[in-house]
């Protein structure tokens, strides 16, 4: 075991940056917008916040100062607490994910956050909030093994299962690619929500309502000012949401190598996520009405860890959220040997759609009584509260109706495929040993009918459980015999 060391220094940096960060908005609160208050609350507020502030920066440098981790070939040990001293062991043969994060704190000084996730949650990962480059390839070499594969390699014994083969990218987005996912994701409407948020943000330290009134009445005056602001808004903002969907997706690259899969995101703060591909425990196409009008899809890998390392960085499990859909289903199959998602599926039968249309639905009945308790005289209509329910009624009816026609499973040699939602739509593909329980159940009216409702769980985080309701009874029979023949 190597000699247990100390975290980097700048680790103290971010702890600091974050606390600067989480308590900004209360010290602007406490002693800027209420800087006058005589509240009871505001005084003692005031002193819990410094408080709790200063607490905080005595603990990071304790914390640095006394816990400390080492290693070997086989497992993490590390060292917690100030006052209450643990220690914890973590084996590199329970890593399932590996994620990186590079701040632009990490920029300035060279280095980058490396967290390793196991099957186990939060309190069994090892997050290094910094790491030099070389540190961090040394760290995740040995959790991956490496050393011993290359050793064995050298020896000749079982080459050909243990040869490090070199990564191959799959997909990197063009500057097409990047336009056309800034107007699908409507990121030229970006513009909007961040002058609202602006001006709510200022009239709450200054009150700003009257020159926003005059900026107001200026333009209405002259129908070519208004045009002229309109359009210039509408190009601004466009081009903020060009530049943020870059941002956030330029840099993006999709690789593999023969054992794991390898995405990499960010041009500011560079992230990058890696996942064996063996412990890939489902696989999720998803589309939103708009990206199905223009054919694009989004995968996301179903596996035990998060894919996020740190609060404020997002979730990049997820394989580029606007890929063409043929190129969606091939990605599939290329990242993942052995998966094979299936366009075409099995619709649910005519006699479930009486069941999904005869079902109570309380948010009509909630919704009717209210309307009947008020009695509200919509466009001046004494009765309108009743077209107004039977409005209600007859959306509902539409959305149960859609939902039931973008329904389907499919139930094949080892693997199993659902697919349900209308403006959300998803299909759902996981391996029979890959699930850790099912459950075939029915209900009185599907009895009725000869229906009944499966659903099936995965390991993940949180477990992810997927279900599809008003299938054939006997198809539910077949899926419980077809799950009795995994291999455990």
């Amino acid at each position: 075991m190597s000699t247990p060391k100390r975290y980097h220094p700048i680790m103290m940096v971010l702890k600091l940056w974050s606390l600067v960060r989480g308590s900004f908005f209360f010290v602007i609160f406490l002693f800027v917008i209420k800087a006058g208050s005589d509240s009871h609350f505001i005084y003692y507020g005031r002193w819990v916040l410094l408080a709790v502030i200063g607490i905080s920066l005595l603990a990071i440098p304790l914390k640095w100062l006394f816990e400390t981790y080492a290693y070997d070939k086989k497992a993490f040990y590390l060292n917690k607490g100030i006052l209450f001293k643990s220690e914890q062991t973590i084996a590199f043969s329970k890593i399932q994910n590996v994620n990186r994060h590079v701040s632009v704190i990490h920029r300035l000084f060279g280095l980058t956050a490396l967290h390793f996730e196991t099957a186990a949650g939060e309190d069994a990962s090892v997050k290094f909030e910094a790491l030099t480059l070389q540190e961090a390839e040394e760290l995740e070499d040995l959790a991956a093994n490496k050393e011993e594969k290359e050793a064995v390699l050298e020896e000749g014994q079982g080459a050909e299962s243990v040869l490090l083969s070199e990564k191959t990218l799959h997909f990197h987005p063009t500057k097409k690619d990047t336009i056309k996912a800034s107007f699908i994701s409507l990121g030229f409407l970006f513009l909007v929500p961040l002058l609202f948020s602006f001006y709510s943000n200022i009239s709450d330290i200054w009150n700003v309502d009257e020159e926003a009134k005059g900026i107001f009445s200026w333009i209405a005056q002259s129908p070519l000012t208004f045009i002229i602001v309109l359009a210039g808004l509408l190009i601004v903002s466009a081009v903020l949401g060009v530049v943020r969907t870059y941002l956030k997706y330029g840099a993006y690259e999709l690789s593999s190598d023969k054992d794991r899969i390898y995405i990499t995101n960010g041009v500011i703060e560079l992230q990058s996520f890696s996942i064996l591909k063996e412990r890939v425990q489902a696989v999720e196409l998803k589309q939103s009405l708009i990206k199905r009008m223009f054919g694009m899809t989004e995968v996301e890998l179903i596996s035990i860890g998060q894919g996020v390392i740190s609060e404020d960085s997002p979730n990049i499990k997820s394989l580029y959220p606007f890929l063409p859909t043929d190129l969606a289903y091939e990605l599939v199959e290329e990242l993942l040997p052995g998966y094979q998602v299936e366009k075409k599926m099995n619709p649910l039968p005519l006699k479930s759609l009486a069941i999904r249309m005869i079902q109570p639905s309380w948010i009509w009945v909630i919704a009717t009584g209210a309307l009947f308790w008020f009695k509200p005289a919509v466009f001046g209509i004494a009765a309108s509260w009743i077209y107004v329910s039977i409005s209600l009624l007859i959306a509902i009816l539409v959305w149960r109706w859609l939902n039931f026609l973008h329904t389907g499973y499919l139930l094949r040699d080892n693997f199993v495929q659902f697919k349900k939602g209308f403006f959300e739509s998803s299909i759902f593909y996981t391996k029979r040993e890959k699930v850790i329980e099912v459950e075939v159940s029915q209900s009185r009216l599907q009895k009725l009918i000869g229906a009944a409702s499966i659903s099936t769980i995965n390991r993940a985080k949180p477990i992810r459980v997927e279900d599809i309701r008003d299938i054939p009874f006997s198809v539910g029979e077949e899926f419980y015999r077809w799950y009795l023949g995994r291999r455990v």
